[in-house]
């Protein structure tokens, strides 16, 4: 056993460790923003600016909001090249322009050292304006632009939403979510059910027709702007399964409607769709019963990616959303028998945390 004195030595190591770890990351972030600054004097014809930051990000890109003198405004986008590759926001960027989406013009462009200088789409998001009064006007300027988008797919374009991605995600969830979140070890018949139920969910998904997918089309990443939509965080677009998006869309991870309410504008999308040539489903519930289960991916994966966040990237807010995945989750699966044993997993999970005093 060891004592106390070497308890408290290897705790006070641990600290010191910690401290260094944290004064490194604060020297680096200065050092970028050091960088960034004189890249902007470069491109900024003279003239004199401030920066601010613009938004938050999940990943390690960081945005901020370049003032000038005149007032007018720009947006600098700081991604680190050991984290971040930013070549696909470019290539993304000029495929959604090319097919008439408003997104940021890019004014510079510095791969190398992850600089990027873009058109600003303004500061009001779908997030902060959507209200019983304003959804549905910004709900059909959304759900016009994605349909534009997806009218656009090319095969052998962006990168497949394959089989192993799909798999690669999901997986997140027990890795992240139960056994560092929940602090749960899964039994082999646990381990088993669930792999079962990915196997369908997967099956499923890989089952629809595909077309390009923004892949985390919400209404954080939607701007308000003429036009509208203004669209963000577009650099991981794939191509795979048509109802990504639309789901993403009404099943948000940072704000919940009634069910009425999404099945409407579910129903007004497929609408749109069809019209359009798209290649929904012809029967609207074997349509929403494929985007209830692709919903189901994402919002598992996405248990798994905030809990990785909160202990890896040390960005705690982001999992306190997780009730309102649970409750999507648990929603989906009392709706379909092949799902009921996901039901009894949740379960069994709500009850070995209740035991262990853990966390949830």
């Amino acid at each position: 056993m060891m004592s106390y004195a070497a308890s408290k030595a290897e705790n006070h190591t641990r600290v010191l460790e910690s401290n260094r770890i944290i004064s490194l990351i604060r020297i680096i972030t200065l050092e970028r923003l050091d960088s960034l600054t004189r890249w902007l004097t470069s491109h900024s014809l003279g003239r004199r600016f401030t920066l601010a930051p613009a938004s938050a990000d999940a990943s390690f890109r960081r945005y901020f909001r370049v003032r000038f003198e005149d007032a007018s405004t720009l947006i600098a986008m700081d991604a680190p090249p050991q984290q971040e590759d930013s070549a696909p926001f470019v290539r993304v960027a000029n495929m959604m322009a090319e097919c008439g989406l408003h997104v940021p013009e890019i004014i510079a462009c510095d791969l190398e050292q992850g600089f990027i200088l873009l058109s600003d789409l303004g500061q009001t998001t779908y997030l902060s304006a959507l209200n019983e009064t304003t959804a549905n006007d910004l709900f059909d300027d959304a759900t016009t632009a994605l349909t534009r988008w997806q009218l656009a797919s090319r095969e052998d374009t962006l990168p497949p939403y394959d089989e192993k991605l799909l798999w690669r995600e999901l997986d997140l969830f027990p890795d992240w979510y139960v056994s560092k979140h929940l602090g749960v070890t899964l039994d082999t018949s646990q381990r088993e059910s669930l792999h079962a139920i990915f196997e369908l969910i997967v099956r499923n998904n890989l089952s629809q027709p595909p077309t390009y997918v923004h892949r985390d089309y919400m209404p954080r990443n939607l701007m308000v702007s003429d036009p509208n939509p203004g669209i963000l965080d577009f650099q991981d677009a794939v191509y795979g399964p048509i109802t990504y998006d639309v789901v993403s869309l009404f099943r948000d991870a940072f704000i919940s409607w009634d069910e009425e309410c999404v099945l409407d504008w579910v129903v007004r999308y497929w609408e749109k769709a069809r019209k359009a040539s798209l290649p929904v489903r012809a029967d609207f519930g074997e349509f929403y019963r494929e985007l209830e289960w692709m919903g189901l991916q994402r919002h598992l994966k996405v248990l798994g990616i905030f809990a990785r966040i909160r202990y890896r990237d040390g960005k705690p807010a982001y999992l306190e959303d997780a009730p309102r995945f649970l409750a999507y989750i648990r929603a989906v699966a009392q709706r379909y028998t092949a799902l009921s044993p996901l039901l009894k997993l949740f379960d069994q999970l709500d009850d070995q945390v209740a035991k262990s005093g853990h966390r949830t």
